[in-house]
This record gives structure tokens, C-alpha cells and sequence, in this order.
């Protein structure tokens, strides 16, 4: 039986000073334990929450050097698989069990995008390294709380975005830095999602909850909902286990989804911070979903020696204009960054392959000496900087404030408004519609944990 006083101060500690106290003073030892450098030999206890679904592949990577010791998921059909290659880990159906019960040096976070924040805080709070899907949160304000938690706690943390680890990817950042495109003034970047539904309102039906689904935890802290299957014949595919993507409750749409990916090479290259003011123009809007298609435009203000950068964001079958690299046909997702000496165009979602095009035509460039360490892949390096110490790249520190102001995007799509934004007090000056968006409400039972 799992003590109601030790759950109690997982769940609520945020509320309970006495609880803070003893958590602060766990916290402190468990992350100075953390931060010790291991031997290379030493194998790691990992726990992956979300294993039926992407939490399955992380789960195997991991597995290949580290000892998988405890698995979750609130499917447990869908967990099948994972439960089968790991016999000898510990099943649980509700994270809050598995971190009461399990003594672990690291944990995977793979699940829907509304279910991010609480088990990485509270794992946080334990001392226990993370490693999180992108994108790393639901809200804009869970980003801030994340990095400010990494941190306090001083655990190596990493988001899931692979393109970050990828040698094409650490190339063109040189190349940017070293000036083989001049001054960067615009960067263009696109996807083809949405690939589920989207632009849609709630179903009227209401359907009975499989048997080995556990729907009260898959909500968690989102508002409660009836469950509901999808339907062949209409334009609802169900929430479970993937069309959750496009449902504001659940999902960040197709900015959340994959500007992680997409607009990672040039926001890491850059060295973009904050922007400053945000609009968006949408093809329709719900209440409860994401729109089928958008066009999001961000300003960056000057930093350094780099002077402002416009970023402009399309999905849905939208695309920069033709202009800019005329005479190519773009492929159905890249990135464009516009320099003062050239453009950087990779028709890849993550970067990791590019050509720079100089008066019209690709140019023969030599590549400038690696300045970046090259990496053995997003989960080994995360793996191997719990061992020694060291932060990966993808680290909170760079992955909360990208995905903080990737989400703004989605601020000016649920407001209709242009925005102007306050990164240091985490304010939307001009508008209290998208300000609500900001942050959100937690059911009881799953509100965060303070690190």
C-alpha cells in the first residue's frame, strides 16, 4: 500500500510548507548524488513513463547500455510491447505510484504533450535526471517552471528533439556562425502537418472506456472529458492514442508538434532568445482545436552582434513565397534562413541536410572548422552525461526557452490578436484573451510539484 502522506507530498508539496522544507533538503542531496561523476561501467536505473506509445523506442535506445527498471503507461495493451522486451521492470499504470516507489537515476517522459510538466517537476524534486519529448511543455509558463527547476536541482536534462544530435545539423550551425550566409535577416520554416484532425469541435457522442485504458489518468491534469472513440465516417479519430495533437487540452497542434524539429537549427544557430511581438493568420478557428492551416510571423530583436530577425512560420500546406529561392521547388517541409551574403535551405524537418545558394545557385563552400562536439545520438547523450556529469545539448537550459516561445505562437492563434510579449515577467502586455493562455488550471490531484 502506497503511503497517502508520501503521495501527498508528491502531488501537493508545492502546498505544504513542511513539505517544501524536507523537499528542498531531499532535493539537495539526491542532485549533488546526481552530479557526482560515475564510472562509465556503472549501469543506470531507468524508468520511461508513456512506454505504449513513443515512450516505446525511447525505451529501446535506452535499453541497448542502461537497465530499464520500471515502465508506465495507462493503456496496458498498448504497453504490451514494451512489457514484453523489459519482463523484469515494474509495471505501473500512474507515474505519481512509480515515482513513490521506484529508486531511479533517470526518466523518460513520453507522453501527450498535456502530461509533460508532471512527472518531469516531480522527478525533478527527487533528484532524478529527465529526459522529455518535444515539445518539452503544454504551457508557456510550465517551460519557465522546467528550466527553473533544472536549475535548482542541477539534474542533466534533455528534450527529445533527435535533430539537435545530428552531424548535418551541428554543420550548419557552424556555417551560420561563421558568416557563409552573412547576416541572417529572415528565416522561413514549414511543415506539412497537420497530419491528424484538426479545425473541429468536440463529438456529441459519448463512448465506454476500454477496459485497459485508464482514462482519468490519461486526462490527468487537463479538465475532465467524457472519453470518446473515433468515428470512420466523420471527421473525429478519437483522442487516444495519437489524434490528441490537435485538441487545445491535450495537444500544441502543428507549431507544438514540429517546430521542435523544424525551427531548431536556426533558433540554436542564431542564439534567438524572446520574441518580442507575435501574429498569426489562421484559415478558421475553434475553441477546442487548432486551425487546419496557419501563417505564424515572430520579430527577434537584436542580441549580441546580430541585428533583428523576422521568423515566419507555415503549416498546413502553406509555403514561404516562391521568391526567395527562385527557380527551386521546396519540398513539403524545411527551412530557409536569408543572409546578407546567401540563403541556408534544407528541405528537412531537422536540419541534417543543406545546401547554401549564393546569386541564384547552390555555392561550393568550404565548411568552417567544428566548433560543436559532434554527439552519439539524443538518448546516449543524455545517458552519458548523467555518467559524467555533463549537460547534453538539447539541455533545459536551450530547450525551455525555445519551446516558451515557440508556444506564443500558439497564443496568437487561439486570440486572433498581434501580440506584444514580456519574456521577463512572462506578460502578454496587450492582450488579457491570450495572457489566459499563458498558463493553465490542473485537476486536483495532478497540479505541479515545486522543485
Amino acid at each position: 500500500m502506497v503511503s497517502s502522506s508520501r503521495r501527498d507530498f508528491l502531488i501537493h508539496s508545492a502546498a505544504a510548507a513542511s513539505a517544501l522544507s524536507l523537499g528542498s533538503a531531499c532535493t539537495n542531496a539526491a542532485a549533488n548524488a546526481s552530479r557526482r561523476a560515475r564510472s562509465p561501467n556503472d549501469r543506470l536505473r531507468i524508468g520511461v513513463v508513456g512506454c505504449g506509445g513513443k515512450g516505446l523506442s525511447d525505451m529501446q535506445a535506452c535499453a541497448k547500455t542502461q537497465d530499464i527498471v520500471a515502465l508506465c503507461d495507462v493503456d496496458e495493451g498498448k504497453a504490451g510491447n514494451a512489457r514484453n522486451e523489459q519482463p523484469k521492470a515494474t509495471y505501473y499504470e500512474d507515474w505519481r505510484e512509480l515515482l513513490d516507489r521506484e529508486k531511479l537515476d533517470g526518466l523518460v517522459v513520453s507522453t501527450p504533450d498535456h502530461s509533460h510538466a508532471g512527472p518531469a517537476l516531480a522527478a525533478m524534486a527527487l533528484g532524478i535526471n529527465v529526459f522529455v519529448q518535444k515539445p518539452l511543455t503544454h504551457t508557456v509558463q510550465e517551460a519557465r517552471l522546467l528550466r527553473d527547476a533544472a536549475r535548482k536541482s542541477r539534474v542533466i536534462t534533455s528534450m527529445g528533439n533527435q535533430g539537435t544530435c545530428l552531424d548535418g545539423f551541428r554543420t550548419a550551425t557552424e556555417c551560420v556562425r561563421a558568416g557563409l550566409i552573412g547576416d541572417v535577416t529572415e528565416v522561413h520554416v514549414w511543415t506539412d502537418r497537420p497530419i491528424w484532425p484538426q479545425g473541429i469541435d468536440r463529438p456529441a457522442h459519448i463512448d465506454a472506456i476500454p477496459a485497459s485504458f485508464r482514462w482519468d489518468l490519461w486526462l490527468g491534469a487537463a479538465p475532465w472529458r467524457p472519453f470518446a472513440a473515433g468515428r470512420k465516417d466523420g471527421d473525429f479519430k478519437g483522442y487516444a492514442p495519437f489524434h490528441w495533437r490537435g485538441w487545445w487540452d491535450f495537444g500544441t497542434g502543428a507549431l507544438g508538434d514540429m517546430a521542435c524539429h523544424v525551427v531548431n537549427m536556426p533558433f540554436y544557430a542564431l542564439e534567438l532568445d524572446a520574441p518580442t511581438t507575435i501574429e498569426a493568420v489562421a484559415s478558421d478557428h475553434h475553441d477546442e482545436t487548432a486551425p487546419k492551416k496557419s501563417v505564424i510571423r515572430m520579430q527577434f530583436p537584436a542580441r549580441g552582434k546580430r541585428g533583428p530577425v523576422a521568423l515566419t512560420w507555415y503549416d498546413g500546406g502553406n509555403l514561404p513565397p516562391a521568391e526567395l529561392l527562385p527557380g527551386v521547388k521546396l519540398r513539403s517541409g524545411g527551412f530557409l534562413l536569408v543572409g546578407t551574403k546567401g540563403v541556408l535551405y534544407s528541405p528537412t524537418d531537422y536540419g541534417e541536410k543543406f545546401d547554401i545558394y549564393q546569386g541564384g545557385a547552390i555555392a561550393q563552400v568550404d565548411y568552417p572548422a567544428q566548433t560543436l562536439p559532434r554527439s552519439p545520438g539524443i538518448h546516449d547523450e543524455w545517458l552519458q552525461g548523467i555518467l559524467s556529469g555533463t549537460q547534453p545539448m538539447a539541455n533545459f537550459e536551450y530547450a525551455a526557452p525555445f519551446t516558451e516561445s515557440m508556444l506564443l505562437g500558439n497564443l496568437a492563434l487561439r486570440s486572433g490578436e498581434k501580440l506584444q510579449w514580456d519574456s521577463q515577467n512572462l506578460r502578454v502586455t496587450n492582450s488579457a484573451a491570450a495572457q489566459a493562455f499563458v498558463s493553465k488550471e490542473y485537476r486536483r490531484g495532478f497540479e505541479l510539484t515545486k522543485v
